[in-house]
Order: structure tokens, then sequence, then C-alpha cells
């Protein structure tokens, strides 16, 4: 097997774990999840995936709603005695968006790769 589809496959599967553990707590755990699309995104470079795209948005859009919602917080949070409206929360909308956008990528681009490979597999026995 190639080794580019190794690599491809092994930083996908670290990203794709790295996202999950950190939604476990969303806030804190946005300085893995970050870095975790990053990886993802890098996998599917590396393996050329048709899915690229799909997964650079969702890293574009995590970080921004990651940015938004750290400095939302800086200021001292939304709503009640903050002084702004809980409408400020729109600006962290697409962070849980490009999440789930990147998990499918994520998935559909571990699957695709697996499949690539399925035919080299079967010639070689």
């Amino acid at each position: 097997m190639n080794a580019s589809v190794v690599g491809s496959r092994v930083l996908i599967v670290v990203g794709l774990a790295g996202m999950l553990v950190g939604a476990i707590d969303p806030l804190e755990g946005s300085f893995l999840i970050v870095p975790s699309f990053g990886l993802v995104a890098l996998g599917a470079f590396i393996g050329r995936s048709r899915h690229q795209g799909l997964l650079y948005w969702s890293l574009a859009l995590v970080a921004f709603g990651v940015a938004a919602m750290v400095a939302l917080s800086w200021l001292g949070g939304i709503g009640g005695n903050s002084g702004r409206s809980i409408w400020w929360g729109l600006l962290i909308l697409p962070y849980p968006v490009g999440w789930v956008t990147g998990l499918i990528g994520a998935v559909l681009s571990l699957v695709e790769s697996w499949q690539a490979s399925g035919p080299q597999r079967r010639a070689m026995r």
C-alpha cells in the first residue's frame, strides 16, 4: 500500500478522534477540535480526496465559530447582565455547523480511501 494513503488514513483517523473527544466539552475542547480539523483536512489533501473542499470549508467555519465563542466569552458572554443581546450567539453558529459538516466529510474521506484501495488489494492476490 502506498505510504501517502496510509499517512492520509492515519491523519484522518487521529483528527476524527480529536474531533469526537473535543466535543465532550465544546468550549474547552475547541482548542483540540480546531487542530483536529486541520489534521483531517491535511489527510484529505495528502490522500487527494474529492471531499477536500468540504473539509476546508468546515475548518474555516469551525475556526470562525471558535474565535467568536472565545471573543464573546472574553467580553463577558451574551445575554443576562452582559449588555449584549442573545442574538450575538449567531456568531457562534458556524462552529456546530462546521463540526457536523467536518464529521461527515471526514467519514466520507475515510470511506473513499478504503474503497480506492480495495481493487488494488484484490489485484495483488
